[in-house]
């Protein structure tokens, strides 16, 4: 009798099957715009396949289900019968080996980069794992965006009861092409997932920095499904079976558990992993549990004085407390970005007042701060509904504030922590008050720490808050607290949080007190101080501590900020910078991407003709994010973002010019060529593209040359044609063809996955665009004689 998956995983190094796509291009000739129908139409091919890799040795195989989401296929009754057809033929084919559900990407962007709903997402993925339930595990795979990663993990971990396992497809940057860092994919997808890891993409030995950043920071098995290399013009992969399975001994070496083949690998891979794998037995791995948080594109490791800040709490706030009863998350959103801007390492976010739904407020506010920023977050809630909600909309591993110690907290707020693997705030309070002595909050740390260990969260996550007292009120408090800190960091591995400026409540000056009671706090062992980071002093006692201490090397991150810099004196912080004439205004709000930048426009206007607006004010606020994105400073959550943000410039100058801005600009003609129906690529460059201030024509997915040539007539002088299907750039390369013929005036730029300069050019191509920034270029370039200033 075939063992539980697990336990198999257990005791033994898993062998994954190949490539089903490589194999089924050369079985089947046209094989279609969804490779799953050969489900219902070609049964006996696909099965013949799953046996080709079941004869090499896979101890998995992998149903014939990857796309058959409702999205792609068009109809939900239609997706859960290619899906339950896929899950029987892969059974007959594997025997007494196990059969995966294919999980893939629905092909949309989720929200901000798009329109799909994270709900929405959880829904399709839900539905295609009811229809697949008849499999003995879940492959969640080459996923590029961690929230809808995470959506369909949850939906595996609430409709079944399968093991799940997930991987994500990283470029050579170590990043997916949505900027999700290794790290922080390893540390969102662990808590959900019985095993993560790496697939498509690379070759074995370009995936390797990323394969190590994830054995690092994971403790559950990690698996590897490498590209066979990179294809050249022709699509031949350039490593070999012998050569892909001498990449993975080192990668079994290092602690990989789970190893099979993707794009372009054949039986014959998986045959010679077979071999390897039979020959090695699980080895240790790097990981060493340390305190960290994450967004999706930062990873934090707890490992010093991390600054937590504050601005995004209502309580005492009048303006932010103004700004969440109407509803304004813009607000919040800019206090994100300047807390980013002055230092700040992580953002607590609060929406506590008794006059809102905190549950609905605290998810939108994570969403807008999150759509904005990149830093973590911390959840300032003590409603266990509303915590989950909040880390149910966040993209990374978040820090969840608070409980405390009193038993019906810890019980309610505990298990939220440990689903979403979140780290904790433990607040030295219970349903006495606040204790007196340095002891008695100790002895409450303690007694959350076990209970945090009872449910499964290691001291890592815990971090203790011993509470800070008015000094005016309860002086000799202070001390109580510093000794509190010192005993809790002597005794145990947890982390330190404290609200500094409590300190000062009721006396004059208050900055004076907070920042001599945040040194001393700092001194004591406060890893995490809660703090309005636009405050120069604050940031001062922080970075002057860490030169002290030597956690500041050289004094280098010191002598960087304030070398050349006069002593600051304490500033309000409020709104974005200003400058003569509003120019700074409105190019910050664009970089930041906030909906404020339509009010700067509007301003401009009056003074300004509406082309010199784009000229001098839009388009290098664009360029000048497109550069960062380009050096890898920013990522696609921020280059969408600040397009959007310049749209919002774009549709006030179009008032003025009555909608003629995007024909001044110049029109693009975009498409996702014939019997392709990915076009998620295709829809970033769009959106991009309409917001440096072009009309771009979508023709939407799966569009036949004959239709590109006539939109594109006789004066588009820029087409956009995308593909991500190896079986679907004959078609684009027939387009281009007629193009040529038909539509002479016409440049051409292509993108997508599957192609590269080399095959850019074999097809005819005038450019090969690797992203949206790309494209960007290409139009400045073909429309530059044309452009108005």
């Amino acid at each position: 009798m075939k063992r539980d998956f697990l336990t198999f995983l257990k005791e033994n190094i898993v062998v994954f099957d190949g490539a089903f796509g490589t194999m089924l291009q050369r079985a089947v000739k046209d094989v279609g715009i969804l490779p799953e129908r050969c489900n219902l139409e070609r049964p006996a091919r696909v099965e013949e396949i799953h046996r080709a890799y079941a004869e090499a040795g896979a101890d998995v195989i992998t149903a014939n289900t990857f796309g058959a989401n409702e999205k792609k296929t068009g109809d939900a009754a239609l997706s859960a019968e290619l899906i339950g057809a896929g899950v029987e033929i892969a059974r007959r084919a594997a025997g007494e080996r196990y059969v995966a559900l294919d999980i893939g990407p629905i092909g949309r962007l989720l929200e901000p980069l798009g329109s799909l709903t994270f709900a929405e997402a959880y829904d399709i993925f839900a539905r295609e794992m009811e229809a697949g339930k008849g499999a003995d595990l879940i492959l969640i795979e080459t996923m590029a965006d961690l929230t809808e990663c995470k959506a369909a993990l949850l939906a595996a971990r609430e409709t079944t009861r399968l093991p799940v396992l997930c991987s994500m497809t990283f470029e050579e940057s170590g990043r997916t092409f949505t900027g999700c860092a290794a790290e922080c994919f390893a540390l969102t997808a662990s808590p959900l997932a019985d095993a993560v890891g790496v697939n498509c993409s690379l070759g074995p030995a370009q995936l390797l920095p990323s394969v190590k950043a994830i054995l690092a920071h994971t403790d559950k098995p990690v698996l590897v499904q490498a590209n066979a290399g990179l294809p050249d013009a022709d699509f031949c992969y350039d490593v070999n079976a012998e050569a892909f399975a001498e990449a993975y001994e080192e990668m079994l070496s290092l602690g990989v558990r789970i190893v099979g083949g993707c794009c372009g690998t054949t039986p014959d891979y998986i045959r010679r992993l077979r071999a390897l794998a039979d020959t090695k037995k699980p080895s240790p791995v790097p990981f060493r549990r340390q305190a960290a948080v994450c967004s999706a594109t930062r990873y934090l490791p707890v490992d010093g004085v991390r600054v937590i800040g504050e601005r995004i709490n209502p309580t005492g706030k009048k303006a932010m407390k103004a700004a969440l009863l109407a509803g304004d998350y813009g607000y919040a959103a800019a206090q994100a970005l300047e807390q980013q801007d002055a230092g700040a390492d992580i953002l607590d976010v609060n929406a506590g007042l008794p006059e809102l739904d905190e549950k609905a407020v605290l998810t939108k506010l994570v969403k807008q701060v999150q759509a904005v920023c990149e830093l973590p977050l911390q959840i300032d809630c003590g409603k266990a509904d509303a915590v989950e909600a909040a880390l149910r909309a966040y993209t990374g591993k978040a820090i969840v504030n608070s409980v405390n110690g009193e038993d019906k907290v810890l019980d309610a707020l505990l298990p939220v922590v440990k689903k979403y693997g979140a780290a904790v705030v433990g607040l030295t309070i219970d349903e006495r008050g606040v204790p007196k002595t340095a002891q008695e909050r100790v002895a409450i740390a303690e007694k959350i720490i076990a209970r945090a260990k009872a449910y499964g969260i290691p001291e890592e996550d815990v971090y203790i808050d011993c509470l800070t007292l008015t000094v005016s009120a309860e002086q000799a408090q202070a001390q109580e607290t510093l000794a509190a800190i010192r005993a809790v960091k002597q005794k145990y591995a947890v982390k330190t949080v404290l609200g500094v400026s409590n300190i000062s409540f009721g006396l004059p000056n208050r900055q004076i007190v907070n920042t001599a009671f945040l040194t001393g706090a700092l001194y004591a062992g406060l890893d995490l101080p809660i703090l309005n980071p636009n405050v120069p002093e604050n940031m001062q006692a922080v970075a002057a501590f860490n030169a002290l201490t030597g956690k500041d090397k050289n004094c280098a991150a010191y002598l960087e900020k304030y070398g050349s810099a006069a002593v600051q004196a304490s500033a309000s912080g409020k709104g974005a910078p200003a400058a003569e004439g509003g120019k700074r205004d409105i190019v910050y709000c664009i970089r930041k991407g906030l909906p404020e930048a339509a009010d700067c426009a509007r301003a401009l206007l009056e003074t300004t003709p509406p082309l010199r607006l784009i000229d001098e004010f839009l388009i290098p606020a664009l360029n000048a994010v497109g550069e960062e994105y380009e050096r890898g400073v920013l990522f696609l959550p921020q280059l969408i973002a600040a397009a959007e943000s310049a749209k919002l410039c774009f549709d006030e100058v179009k008032k003025r010019l009555g909608g003629n801005a995007g024909a001044e600009r110049g029109k693009i003609v975009l498409a996702t060529v014939k019997g392709d129906v990915h076009d998620i690529g295709k829809n970033i460059a769009k959106t991009v593209l309409e917001n440096y201030g072009y009309t771009v024509i979508d023709l939407g997915k799966n569009v036949p040359p004959e239709e590109i040539v006539r939109a594109v007539g006789k004066e588009i002088r820029l087409c956009g044609l995308s593909a991500l299907m190896t079986t679907t750039v004959v078609h684009m390369e027939e387009t281009i063809r007629l193009l040529r013929k038909h539509c002479p005036q016409c440049r051409v730029m292509v993108g997508g996955a599957v192609l590269n300069e080399d095959y850019a050019k074999k097809i005819g191509a005038d450019r090969y665009c690797k992203d949206a920034t790309a494209d960007v270029k290409m139009a400045e370039e073909v429309f530059h004689d044309s452009h108005v200033s």
